[in-house]
């Protein structure tokens, strides 16, 4: 037994709880003995063991999102730290802080052929904000404040805005079991409550220059605020209060958690992707101003809309630095906190500066696109985007709803619409992958629940191992598969004109039996072929523990076909009524 690495390892550990990262997620090995054992007997740390370090990564990436506070992960040496890579890149885009840890060889091991020794020296690159090779362990006095130190300012940088993951990498020494005594803890505390507490503050810019910029849009009447993914609790009345002010609709994506809560609805717009996939509609609704908060929003008509029109003056707001700007047509790039952001041009104005016919005719065309969309889903039909109307019936407030990405989020964002209740719609649009969906979902569900999961079948099959951390840690989690036997996203795509190579190459179907998979990890599974028993099974999986998958079988041609279909009506009856509009 080694005491000097036992000392250590736990004076890293207690310093990484005191940061208040309590929650680690465990995958077993040898080389990260000590490590898993010291986190393991802390009496802060909880820890969650999941055998596939691909789906554990995506798990903590889940767990972290649902907690807005850093998750630990650690794995052994070799390949298990190369498994955490894709979620380590879903992580640094999606700002979602992540603390890993790696256990590695120590350095006489490395390149001589030792078995799992890998070159683990910043392996993820410019996916982790941070990256340190710990120091060999020893239990001076100043070792010790070194290893605190560095728990510190991990926990700091990975959470610090913009927020990401970090990489510290242990090279550790056989042999590797700790010494385990109840005296340890209180052996290595070196200061109370921790040794090195990080303060930070948040983003904000010189009023002069805001003054700036809210005289230019007090001056603009057509003008638009865009909300992409944004997940800061405090952010949906900030922004409804300055839409009231300027009187400037919102293009509210799924996830900007402005389409439910208690907030005022009165300026959101939840159908704007239906509204811009006419051209004609989309030209006639040309903006003068657009002020954007968050990523980029889902919706390729509003990407389009901005990218077309270069007289758009674009105030880009990014309290974290960053620019996400895919149209590179910004004429501001605002690196402030969201809030203040809102919160200073409310209290410059200190009222509600006017009302226009600009916001009054988007209020009015997007409650037709709403009557249209609701009216025209055809109660016989399983069809895909029906599946979010319904759920923002059958969803209790506090629920979380995750989706997938491809097909799936593109229905939220044209099908879920606004709401009282409190319902969290999380997603995966960092790197907007459909791998790990399902691990980071149920990650997810082991912070908050109820929580359903509505994912598309091929992304279900790219993760089916991670159905093992709802058998393992008794997770309450409702998984709803669309299956429509392939890539469904495709057939909207050009490529589906091609039929010669097409299903092979791009619908790509599978003809799984998922209700085997299921039965193998413990969960219960169903299969909804009418609305009636779609709304049944939902229910009695919201009440009743464990895992539940239902299963929507849907056609791929007719889901187009209905898509095109309501996108058509919309445009009909918009297109009708700005025409009477400009008649009058």
């Amino acid at each position: 037994m080694n005491e000097s690495l036992t000392l250590y390892i736990a004076a890293f550990v207690d310093e990484l709880a005191k940061t208040g990262v309590r929650d680690v997620v465990v995958s077993p090995g040898s080389r990260s003995t000590p490590l898993a054992i010291m986190m393991a007997e802390h009496p802060e740390m909880r820890i969650h063991m999941n055998l596939d370090e691909r789906s554990a990564a995506f798990f903590a990436l889940g767990m972290a999102k649902a907690k807005r506070h850093p998750v630990a992960l650690l794995c052994t040496s070799g390949t298990a730290a190369a498994n955490y890579f894709p979620a380590l890149v879903e992580a640094y885009y999606s700002r979602i802080p992540l603390v890993v840890v790696t256990a590695d060889r120590p350095h006489e091991l490395r390149d001589v052929g030792a078995p799992q020794a890998i070159d683990q020296l910043n392996i993820y690159g410019k996916y982790a904000k941070w990256f340190v090779e710990m120091a060999l362990p020893e239990r001076t006095p100043e070792m010790l404040r070194y290893a605190r130190t560095m728990a510190a300012r991990a926990a700091s940088i990975a959470m610090s805005a913009p927020a990401g993951p970090v990489h510290l990498n242990f090279p550790l020494r056989e042999p590797l079991m700790p010494v385990i005594q109840k005296e340890t803890w209180q052996q290595i505390e070196a200061k109370e409550p921790s040794y090195t507490k990080v303060i930070a503050g948040k983003a904000t810019v010189d009023r002069k220059q805001l003054g700036e910029l809210y005289h230019q849009l007090v001056s603009v009447k057509n003008g638009l605020i865009v909300c992409g993914p944004m997940d800061y609790p405090e952010f949906a009345e900030a922004v409804t209060e300055l839409a009231e002010m300027l009187d400037y609709p919102i293009l509210a994506d799924p996830l900007s958690q402005l389409r439910s809560g208690s907030h005022s609805k009165e300026y959101i717009i939840d159908c704007y992707d239906a509204i811009l996939k006419d051209e004609m509609i989309a030209a006639s609704l040309v903006p003068d101003v657009v002020i954007r908060f968050g990523a980029m929003p889902v919706s390729k008509p509003l990407f389009l809309l901005l990218k077309r029109y270069p007289s758009i003056r674009q105030i880009v707001v990014d309290g974290g630095g960053g620019w996400r700007e895919p149209t590179l047509m910004a004429s501001y790039m605002v690196h402030c906190d969201e809030v203040e952001f809102c919160r200073q041009l409310i209290e410059m104005a200190g009222r509600k500066l006017r009302k226009s016919e600009w916001s009054a005719t988007w209020k009015a065309i997007n409650d037709i696109a709403k009557s249209v969309l609701l009216e025209e889903q055809a109660e016989s039909e399983l069809f895909e985007g029906k599946v979010f109307t319904e759920l923002s019936q059958l969803l209790p407030s506090g629920a979380t709803l995750f989706v997938g990405n491809s097909m799936p989020i593109r229905d939220a964002d044209t099908f879920f619409f606004t709401t009282d209740k409190q319902i969290r719609i999380l997603a995966n649009r960092g790197a907007n992958g459909i791998d790990g969906v399902v691990s980071s979902a149920l990650g997810a569900s082991a912070v908050t629940e109820p929580l359903v999961l509505v994912i598309g079948d091929l992304s279900f099959y790219h993760d089916l191992n991670g159905l093992l951390a709802a058998k393992m840690h008794g997770l309450h989690a409702t998984i709803i598969v669309l299956n429509n036997n392939g890539g469904g996203i495709f057939s909207f795509l050009p490529q589906a004109n091609h039929k010669k190579h097409f299903e092979m190459l791009f619908g790509t179907p599978t003809d799984l039996q998922f209700m085997h998979a299921v039965r193998m990890y413990e969960g219960n599974y169903q299969n909804s072929k009418t609305w009636d028993e779609f709304r049944h099974h939902v229910a009695r999986s919201l009440t009743t523990d464990g895992l539940h998958v239902i299963e929507v079988c849907t056609s791929r041609e007719t889901n187009v076909k209905i898509h095109r279909l309501l996108w058509e009506r919309v445009s009909q009856e918009i297109a009708e009524f700005l025409g009477k509009r400009r008649m009058a």
